[in-house]
């Protein structure tokens, strides 16, 4: 309210604001809290008596109002009973509005805000040329209206009410629902109705709600038109049964382009789209009606089925051809809807419960010989307890003891071979349980020879410790074979400790002499020497504490002798390995001797010794002549100014092969090859023909065992290509008879390569 003099009251403490999205909340100005619901200082008299009944006003996203009971959970399209008179209650009864007074220098009635809104509706719907000066003078230093005319704008009781008028003008002036707000201002703004809401944004919010309606209305009636024309549009291609499920567009309009119905309507894709929904639903019934011959014709097949003499085992292949051929399988129409992969599916489907019967009898079978065999198990165990009864089953008895009174037994017999727990096992079950109980036993014994202070030794006999037994009260009960038998697993012990202390006592003593040994082995003031004798080296160790923890002498001289003698074993090693080194530089000296011999060198580590007169060289003529081919190839190459090619040394007696008609030919690149295998194929022959192998053949720093002689020959070294050049050779000198060469020393051949020889090398005679 306002205050005195016209002053403004204190504003509320909550304010109603909008987010970015044009959501409304409220904001307390003095706590600075916010929220969504409308706070109850707020709230008017309607909604107070809305918020007080269950029933709760909703609108779908299609602009539909509904109703909500928030007790029941129950819904309704139409208004309820309780909603409607809570409204009644809540509205006041109507009266005309008084009117204003002004009083100049004075302050109005009314507060100032709603006159302030009235005023800016008006200027909004008037315009800038209708609006009427609301000069504010003030008087006595208030501020009030200069003139305000009296009010012509529609009034309402309630905000639905003035909203409904609203939409009421919107369809009055049949605004379209794609118009923009602009266009429906222009359209509504001169009607009194236009003021039945007076906040914008309300006129706004109606004209959205008018054009949602509307829409959905339209879609309605559109909805409406398509359901009917749909079903005229089937009925009429019912009527024509040349239309079938797999009939097109262009096939069936001809067919019905003269109908009423068909011309009902314009738009030819709207005709389609409902020819189309019609063939598929034809479609629909003929795949249901497929589904129902199909599933017909694999409940016939299922039945066929189980009319063959068909194996869990049985494959496909076999199967399909035998159901080919059956009779039923032939003569019905039905089982051609069926596809190979149907017919597989039924298949496997009985193939599978085939195999299901199969293994329930098998597991029928197997449970079965499960209950025999536990049967035969049982009787078996009752034999056991039988010859246990009767005294010859106890600890520590053997199964080759009961064997031979078992062995013929029916119940022994029907054990053997089965799953499971063989007849030896359950006899060392049983033969395990007597020994716990002999344990109990055992222990009263072993604190009966405790507290009696008596020890067996392994001269203790039976009868002495039954004596100590039968004189003790806790033991005097015990039968005498389980004395007895616990008197043979103490006295077994007892002889198995005495061997153990034995071994130790063998095993400590031997420590000594080893550790005497090293001291011997380690003097240095004189050292043991391989010649040295007891008695001059015991004086030196005899105050040791090795020599004084042996007592025996001759475990004394015994460590001393195991020095020497393996001092004497060193030195016998060491002279084997001077005459090893002093054999391999002697063995070194004469291969070095006998190669330089066969390369024609004197023998160069020995000057003193008188050389020999080298031996002619039967390819001096073949060198010579190879050289002097070079040199003449070189001057020829000189005059032209162009370098001879490369050329293999090893080829150089080969460049001309003689054909069988004495004439000879140029090698060619294939020759060549053939000629490599051929020296590569002797070299192996030989280097599997020595039965030391290649280990002992020298390199000459040639780069391969081809090579003759690395440095001193051309030519090649292999036997059978030597052989060839000298039989070459004499011809040529039997034909030109002017080159006189040394007579050709007569090459033997080796059955090996000798050690330091090449591969395929001649060895000469000497």
């Amino acid at each position: 309210m306002n205050g005195v003099n016209g002053a403004m009251g204190p504003p509320g403490l909550w304010q109603e604001a909008r987010n970015n999205d044009g959501r409304v909340y409220y904001y307390n100005t003095q706590t600075k809290e916010t929220q969504w619901n409308k706070p109850p200082e707020l709230l008017t008299p309607v909604e107070r008596a809305l918020a007080n009944q269950p029933w709760k006003e909703y609108t779908t996203a299609e602009g539909r109002k509904y109703w909500n009971n928030t007790e029941t959970k129950a819904s309704s399209w139409e208004i309820p009973e309780a909603y409607k008179n809570a409204l009644t209650q809540s509205q006041p009864p109507a009266r005309p509005a008084p009117a204003q007074q002004f009083v100049a220098g004075g302050t109005s009635s009314f507060p100032s805000y709603p006159q302030q809104r009235e005023r800016e509706d008006y200027s909004e719907r008037a315009g800038p040329d209708r609006q009427i000066g609301y000069g504010q003078s003030e008087v006595n230093g208030s501020r009030g209206p200069a003139f305000q005319p009296q009010s012509t704008d529609p009034e309402y009781s309630t905000f639905e009410e003035g909203e409904a008028a609203f939409i009421k003008l919107l369809r009055r002036s049949n605004v379209q629902p794609d118009w923009t707000w602009e266009q429906t201002m222009r359209a509504t703004i001169k009607d009194p109705q236009y003021r039945a809401l007076k906040d914008p944004k309300d006129r706004k919010a109606a004209f959205e709600k008018y054009g949602v309606e509307v829409r959905l209305q339209e879609k309605d009636r559109a909805k409406e038109r398509i359901t009917k024309l749909r079903t005229d549009f089937g009925t009429m291609l019912r009527s024509h049964p040349e239309i079938k499920h797999y009939t097109r567009w262009k096939t069936a309009r001809p067919i019905i382009e003269g109908e009423t119905i068909f011309r009902s309507t314009n738009d030819d894709t709207e005709r389609r789209q409902l020819f189309e929904e019609y063939i598929i639903e034809l479609k629909k019934a003929n795949v249901e009606r497929e589904a129902v011959t199909r599933k017909s014709a694999m409940d016939e097949l299922v039945n066929i089925l189980k009319g063959l003499d068909l194996e869990p085992y049985t494959r496909w292949a076999t199967a399909h051809e035998i159901i080919q051929a059956n009779d039923r399988f032939q003569g019905d129409e039905k089982f051609k809807t069926l596809s190979k992969s149907d017919i597989l599916t039924a298949f496997e489907n009985h193939i599978k419960s085939l195999e299901r019967t199969f293994n329930d009898e098998r597991q029928r079978e197997k449970t079965t010989k499960a209950r025999r065999e536990r049967q035969n198990r049982d009787r078996f165990l009752a034999l056991l307890q039988e010859l246990k009864a009767g005294g010859k089953i106890k600890a520590g008895t053997k199964w080759m003891d009961i064997l031979p009174s078992i062995e013929a037994d029916s119940r022994y017999t029907a054990v053997l071979g089965q799953a499971g727990s063989t007849p030896l096992d359950l006899f060392w079950d049983l033969v395990e349980e007597e020994e716990r109980a002999l344990r109990l036993v055992r222990n009263e014994v072993y604190d009966v020879l405790e507290d009696k202070r008596y020890e067996i030794t392994p001269k203790t006999t039976l009868s002495e410790f039954l004596d100590v037994m039968a004189a003790d009260r806790r033991t005097n009960s015990i039968a005498q074979d389980t004395l007895s038998l616990i008197f043979d697993r103490l006295l077994e012990k007892v002889l198995r400790r005495t061997e153990e202390d034995k071994h130790a006592s063998e095993r400590h003593q031997r420590r000594l002499v080893d550790a005497l040994r090293s001291r011997i082995k380690h003097l240095d003031n004189p050292p043991v020497m391989p010649s040295s004798s007891w008695e001059s080296v015991r004086p030196q160790v005899a105050h040791l504490e090795e020599f004084i923890a042996i007592e025996s002498e001759d475990l004394r001289r015994q460590a001393f002798d195991k020095v020497v003698r393996r001092l004497k074993e060193k030195e016998e090693d060491a002279e084997k390995e001077r005459d090893k080194k002093r054999d391999y530089r002697d063995r070194d000296r004469d291969r070095e001797r006998e190669r330089d011999s066969r390369n024609g060198h004197p023998t160069r580590k020995h000057p003193a010794r008188a050389s020999r007169t080298p031996e002619p060289d039967a390819y001096e003529a073949d060198r010579r002549k190879a050289m002097a081919d070079r040199e003449r190839q070189y001057r020829k190459s000189s005059t032209t100014g162009l370098s001879p090619p490369p050329r293999d040394r090893e080829r150089d007696h080969h460049e001309r092969i003689p054909s069988k008609h004495g004439e000879g030919r140029l090698s060619t690149h294939y020759d060549r090859e053939r000629r490599d295998r051929e020296d590569e194929r002797e070299r192996l022959y030989r280097t599997r023909g020595d039965p030391r192998g290649s280990r002992d053949e020298l390199d000459y720093g040639s780069g391969g065992g081809r090579r003759r002689r690395g440095v001193d020959s051309d030519g090649e070294s292999a036997v059978s290509v030597s052989r060839k050049r000298m039989r070459r050779d004499r011809d040529e000198r039997e034909k030109r008879g002017k080159t006189k060469t040394p007579p050709v020393v007569i090459v033997k051949e080796e059955p090996a390569v000798h050690s330091g020889s090449e591969e395929g090398e001649m060895v000469e005679d000497e």
